[in-house]
């Protein structure tokens, strides 16, 4: 019996994400959790040095991604 993956919504996305219990997303997940495209997802994941490559299934370190973001923080828009 093969086991199905099951959708979640981008509300439960950023909770599992946000609480930590989610470190590893999909190239489709990550997009929909930063509001962004796939493919901006992508060369930003790449950039970021967060891309796992197993078998035929890649996963996105949301942990690296969030470090590389915060590179990017501007000074003084608080």
């Amino acid at each position: 019996m093969a086991y199905q993956r099951r959708k979640l919504t981008d509300k439960q996305l950023e909770k599992l994400a946000k609480s930590g219990k989610k470190k590893f997303m999909r190239y489709e997940e990550g997009a929909a959790l930063y509001s962004m495209g796939l493919h901006s997802f992508q060369e930003l994941a790449r950039a970021a040095g967060a891309v796992y490559r197993i078998r035929r299934i890649v996963l996105v370190n949301i942990e690296r991604i969030d470090e590389y973001l915060e590179n990017f923080r501007e000074e003084g828009d608080e």
